[in-house]
């Protein structure tokens, strides 16, 4: 049986205007799109994150031109314009934040020394993404990923290391724009460490593991019984209640193709009801390295990474100029009794 986790935003947007909307709906299809293809190929537990992907991507939109932004977009399930996508994000980054956990997104931008970046992509780098620009030499790789990737363990609490290699830089090297995003919240009533035991986990119908289980014995909680799921889904807040973390349980153990057919209905809301509820969650801890490349490719981007094709002549340069050579991108959850500590980054080169 595969686990897949996504980390999102974790903070509830009051939606108020059509762009705004637009974009958090296309979000959870672009969420349901990349589940979708990291099915094909993986057997093993992944950690994606969606929104750190999508909000490095809409940057590099906003220096993309003609079909070359519009793949994009599409791809994506963004706002059909770069205008729209615009307000959208600077709606969006203000509003990741919260009183009561370290949420925190950012983004940045390294430039080969005196390369040229155009002033109005520096105008909507900085006012609409909060990103900041930084002047670097590629050819001296390991210099400059090491420097890199200093900069994203910062902005991570150390959690996400070696986003770059020195092998991805080179003297051809214009721009790498990264995105970092990290999360810790505790529990509004955390797990008593005295309770956690080994329990039995099942990765088939036959075959279980021993893991650390974590142990409620009844607690009030969000809760919903879906028939059309044959699961359960169950949110736990963190402290404040500002955000929380939703756990989709299929009642059988072989009951996870099912919520993989239906991952749409799995994103939506459910219907819940406050109910007490006995908890039984393993303790855990997982990192994923992700090559957003191909999926990206597989979904109807092709003109950003065909040097005769790409026009990010909005960046810099002329059409044919600039073209997009790799997207990766690093998760890290750790889920414990006090709560969940979360974090990303991902990097376009």
């Amino acid at each position: 049986m595969k686990s897949f986790l996504f980390l999102l935003p974790l903070v509830a947007f009051a939606v108020a205007d059509e762009e705004l909307s637009e974009f958090i709906s296309g979000s959870k299809q672009f969420t349901g799109t990349i589940y979708n293809q990291l099915l094909v190929d993986n057997n093993d537990n992944i950690l994606v994150s969606p929104f750190s992907a999508e909000t490095v991507l809409a940057l590099t939109q906003s220096g993309a031109k003609g079909d070359t932004g519009a793949e994009i977009r599409t791809s994506l399930h963004l706002p059909d314009t770069e205008e729209k996508t615009e307000a959208a994000i600077k709606s969006v980054l203000p509003s990741i934040q919260s009183e009561y956990c370290s949420l925190i997104t950012t983004n940045k931008i390294y430039v080969e020394n005196e390369y040229p970046i155009k002033e109005d992509f520096k105008k909507v780098a900085a006012e609409v993404y909060q990103a900041q620009f930084e002047n670097i030499e590629f050819a001296k790789n390991v210099e400059a990923a090491n420097e890199i990737n200093k900069w994203v363990e910062e902005q991570t609490n150390d959690r996400i290391h070696e986003l770059i290699s020195a092998d991805d830089l080179n003297a051809y090297t214009k721009i790498v724009l990264v995105n970092a995003l990290y999360f810790q919240g505790n529990w509004s009533v955390p797990f008593d460490p005295i309770s956690t035991k080994p329990t039995k986990f099942y990765t088939s119908s036959e075959t279980a593991v021993d893991a650390p289980a974590m142990y409620k014995k009844s607690e009030k909680f969000n809760y919903y019984d879906s028939v059309e799921l044959d699961a359960q889904v169950l949110e736990i807040p963190f402290v404040g209640e500002e955000a929380s973390m939703t756990f989709v349980l299929p009642n059988k153990k072989e009951g996870i193709a099912v919520l993989e057919k239906q991952i749409d209905k799995v994103l939506e809301t459910p219907k819940y009801t406050k109910e007490w509820v006995q908890v039984v969650l393993p303790k855990f801890k997982v990192e994923s390295t992700i090559d957003f490349k191909p999926i990206l490719e597989k979904l109807g981007v092709e003109k950003a990474f065909d040097v005769l094709e790409a026009d990010f002549s909005g960046i810099a340069g002329e059409k044919g100029e600039l073209a997009i050579d790799k997207i990766s991108q690093k998760t890290f959850i750790d889920v414990n009794e006090n709560g969940v500590e979360a974090a990303a980054a991902t990097e376009i080169g």
